[in-house]
């Protein structure tokens, strides 16, 4: 791509960002709230991880049973298609083990923080080995990051079960406290903006120049 096809192209991202900036900013107020709340939420889940790790397993065995209603009213309304059967036994899944997750909190609550010990166990290998053989641009941080998932999946896998009765909670917790900030900083950017944004030039004129 020619330098001139790519400042255009630069010239287009900046209008669409701005189009999308103009059309929120006069709701900053609201993103400013969600994000408060967002922290306020994650550090009660942090204080609180069992009592935050018993609402996300039910808030998810919900979701599981919602989601196995949905496929069976997907399955049936499409009976004479051949993958019914499919359909109709992910149905059935997904209900039934919502329907565990709201019957054994506890044992969930052990299920989920096993997986994601294995997650960070797999993760963490996966970014140390890659990092450390390809040697890329600033790969030192990928392998450091990659060692930090391998010794917290290794502490989660080594505490459990115990580690289930606040692990989910923890990482939910943090979870919303990052994700809160990150709406407040776009809250408090929009504010910052105003009315005022600064205009760009016109594609059509940088492509003559």
């Amino acid at each position: 791509m020619s330098t001139e096809a790519r400042g255009v192209e630069v010239v287009r991202f900046r209008r669409e960002l701005r189009h999308e900036l103009e059309a929120i900013r006069g709701r900053w107020i609201w993103l400013l709230i969600l994000g408060i709340a967002l922290v306020a939420f994650g550090m009660f889940a942090i204080a609180a991880p069992f009592i935050s790790s018993v609402a996300t397993v039910l808030t998810i065995g919900v979701l599981l049973i919602m989601a196995g209603v949905a496929q069976l009213v997907g399955a049936f309304w499409t009976r004479d298609w051949s993958g019914f059967f499919l359909v109709l036994l992910m149905g059935v899944l997904y209900a039934v083990m919502g329907v565990l997750f709201l019957n054994r909190p506890i044992e969930a609550m052990a299920a989920v923080t096993l997986l994601l010990a294995c997650v960070l166990l797999v993760g963490g290998a996966f970014r140390t080995i890659v990092s450390a053989w390809y040697q890329f641009p600033q790969w030192g941080w990928v392998f450091v990051g990659g060692l930090l998932q391998l010794g917290l999946g290794l502490l989660i896998w080594q505490g459990w079960p115990e580690t289930s009765l606040w692990v989910v909670g923890l990482f939910v917790g943090i979870d919303m406290i990052f994700t809160g900030w990150t709406w407040v900083a776009l809250a408090l950017r929009l504010k910052r903006l105003g009315h005022r944004l600064p205009p760009l030039p016109d594609p059509a004129a940088s492509t003559s120049a």
